[in-house]
């Protein structure tokens, strides 16, 4: 870290966690984050409004914690970055409203950031910087996505993505299904790790010949989750006693079995020699382990964060800030509007266009 690189203050508010980093260039200075989890357990699900009310409510305190914890103050700050979609529109809306208040008072440039590629851009604080050329696979309640990074600032490119459930959200209804607490995918990976993945043969989404060439890179869950469904409903009317070890585990296993498969698949083609993953499910234990297996059965280097910065975090937010200042790209426009469904080949809310002057 060189004192002549920029501050960057990330802010979090897509979801439950609200989150404030400060990174300057490849090195993180604080990472705090308040979530409001605890509070949806006994709704099975994240009420928009009370998430919306809750980031209001922890983020003064969170920015000041930070702060205080950094050693610097608000006019250290060069640059703001802060989560502009996907996500949830209150949550975004109470995060962006922050931001740009500070970048009015404290005249700093406001960028208006894709916090699903700030997953992976997080990598870089713990494992330095980024590769120029790498596949990312992003995963997480809300998305299972394989993306073609060739410069994590201004080239990403999609290649395929989930065709209706996410693998973290796939997972929270298997938990639901089995009655474990709310959010499952914790628990279920848990289970996971005691059953036999060998035990039942669930299947795995478009992997039959006529989808292999047209959804090579894509994901699809639903049915298997409806497989696990049948199973637990079809034993349980049998009087046959259901294994939450075993079904858990093999529904991991087919899950992480099209999570990893494709990702070394996507490298092979585009001649890629680096996986970097990120997102919420990359905590869970056996896509953690088995694409470390396929990778290195393959020749192919895998960069994965620690746990700490797989949720939501500012950290994230920063550090896909700071790459955007690095790449010299003009901040966003003071007006722009949060994003829920943004796209992911859109790392920035870019400045539009100034329109040509009519001739005189």
């Amino acid at each position: 870290m060189s004192d002549s690189d920029p501050l960057i203050l990330g802010i979090e508010s897509t979801c439950d966690e609200t989150g404030v980093g400060l990174v300057r260039g490849d090195d993180l200075l604080v990472d705090r984050t308040a979530t409001s989890m605890d509070q949806y357990a006994r709704y099975g699900g994240i009420i928009p409004e009370i998430a919306s009310r809750a980031h209001l409510e922890a983020f003064v305190p969170t920015l000041d914690s930070a702060l205080d914890e950094a050693g610097v103050s608000l006019g250290d700050v060069d640059a703001i970055a802060v989560s502009a979609g996907p996500g949830l529109v209150g949550s975004l809306t109470v995060g962006i409203c922050a931001a740009k208040a500070l970048a009015l008072a404290l005249d700093r440039p406001l960028y208006g950031v894709n916090h699903v590629i700030g997953h992976l851009a997080v990598d870089k604080l713990a494992e330095g910087p980024l590769p120029e050329h790498f596949i990312g696979l992003v995963v997480s309640g809300g998305h299972s996505n394989l993306l073609d990074v060739h410069d994590i600032a201004t080239d990403v490119r999609e290649l395929g993505g989930t065709l209706d459930d996410a693998a973290g959200e796939a997972f929270d209804k298997v938990g639901r299904l089995l009655g474990l607490p709310y959010p499952g995918g914790p628990h279920v990976d848990r289970l996971s790790q005691r059953g036999d993945r060998e035990a039942i043969r669930f299947p795995r989404g478009l992997a039959a010949p006529k989808d292999r060439d047209r959804h090579a890179y894509d994901f699809s869950f639903s049915g298997l989750k409806t497989a696990v469904a049948r199973y637990v409903e079809g034993a349980r009317q049998c009087g046959e006693e259901v294994s939450a070890e075993d079904v858990c585990a093999a529904f991991s296993e087919a899950v992480n079995d099209s999570l990893t498969s494709k990702a070394v698949r996507a490298c092979q083609d585009t001649g890629c020699g680096t996986i970097v993953i990120g997102g919420g499910f990359s905590a869970n234990s056996r896509l953690r382990a088995l694409i470390r297996e396929r990778a290195d059965a393959a020749g192919l280097t895998v960069r994965m964060p620690p746990l700490r910065f797989c949720t939501d975090n500012g950290a994230q937010i920063a550090a896909i800030g700071a790459e955007l200042v690095r790449a010299g790209v003009a901040p966003s426009d003071p007006g722009f509007s949060p994003d829920s469904g943004m796209p992911l080949t859109q790392t920035w809310m870019a400045p539009r266009p100034v329109p040509a002057a009519a001739p005189s």
